[in-house]
């Protein structure tokens, strides 16, 4: 592992979280903010009680949560992403590869329409992205043939259908409540992770992360092709069940926190793996650092670049398709 690129990373996520707990429409300095957490966490410093219950407020119960929620999604994503395409040996892989963001889309709308509770929603959505990966799995399975190819065309029919599955229910769904609620969720929105349920959500979606960093030597040796990583003694269907499993836990829990917010799992691990290069046991910590700090910078973007809040799916869109375009003539060097 290359210890300078995680420790530049590492820097960066904090610089960028500290900006973001000062930025909002009640300004603060950073300063403040970091001797606030200071005085929070360690005693250091004096603060006159009315200051100190209002940066309460603003910093604890206001902007943390989400900041946590943004930094959590985005690592999520991008690891996600970056252990897709080592799985797969593809750089235009992306989270929602084998459908789990169409299932959980899929989830949220039939919980908006029928569950109406909050919790109900929120365990729709993470069933479904499950039941997508699961038919893709199950078409790659039926078809009895081995290997990454088949898996790729079940995750094209799943998504397939659970998009046209959303699609109905839309069509379905009251005009005037329901369907704006279906479509304000799959446009995605930090304002929606609370405290409770991104403390909920973070400890498995950390958890999941540490697993496929965990699988990152294995990542390796898949990259060399199935036979070669037989050959050095890889169970290779073990391996690739257990990155698709934890992959799409976190991928489906971003779902459940903020709705669908496409494009990191796809242009982060590329930005790392030219910093970095192939090697997963640096590449997935570094993309998961990576992935945190550009979500809080584009959760930045979508609260305050105007008047009203732009839904941070269509940010990211925004941002990572011309990124995107530009970053691509150099995807290959980082696969060589």
């Amino acid at each position: 592992m290359k210890i300078l690129p995680i420790s530049l990373l590492s820097l960066l996520l904090a610089a960028t979280a500290l900006v973001s707990l000062s930025l909002g429409k009640y300004p603060l300095a950073p300063g403040e903010v970091a001797g606030f957490l200071g005085h929070r966490i360690f005693g250091w410093g004096t603060f006159d009680a009315e200051r100190l219950q209002l940066l309460e407020n603003l910093v604890m119960e206001i902007r943390l949560p989400r900041i946590m929620a943004a930094a959590l999604i985005g690592s999520a994503l991008a690891v996600s992403g970056a252990a897709y395409q080592a799985l797969f040996v593809n750089p235009l892989v992306s989270p929602g590869i084998l459908g789990v963001l169409a299932g959980a889309s899929l989830g949220a709308a039939l919980g908006l329409v029928f569950l109406k509770t909050w919790y109900g929603v929120q365990a729709a959505t993470f069933l479904g992205g499950f039941a997508a990966v699961g038919l893709a799995i199950g078409i790659a399975r039926l078809c009895r043939v081995n290997g990454t190819v088949m898996l790729v065309l079940g995750g094209i029919i799943s998504g397939a259908f659970f998009s046209a599955l959303v699609a109905i229910v839309k069509y379905v769904s009251d005009p005037y409540n329901q369907l704006p609620a279906i479509v304000y969720w799959l446009m995605g929105n930090m304002s929606m992770a609370d405290r409770g349920m991104t403390f909920k959500a973070g400890i498995p979606i950390l958890v999941g992360i540490a697993c496929l960093m965990l699988m990152a030597r294995h990542l390796n040796v898949l990259s060399m092709g199935d036979e070669e990583a037989r050959a050095l003694g890889v169970n290779v269907e073990a391996v690739r069940l257990t990155v698709i499993v934890c992959a799409t836990l976190i991928s489906t829990l971003t779902v459940v926190l903020a709705g669908i917010i496409g494009w990191v799992g796809l242009i982060i691990p590329h930005i790392t793996r030219m910093i970095t290069g192939p090697d997963n046991e640096t590449l997935l910590p570094a993309t998961a650092l990576a992935g945190a700090s550009y979500l809080l910078l584009v959760d930045d973007i979508s609260r305050l670049a105007f008047t009203f809040e732009i839904p941070i799916g269509i940010v990211t869109a925004l941002i990572g398709i011309p990124f995107f375009v530009l970053v691509l003539k150099n995807a290959r060097k980082g696969w060589l």
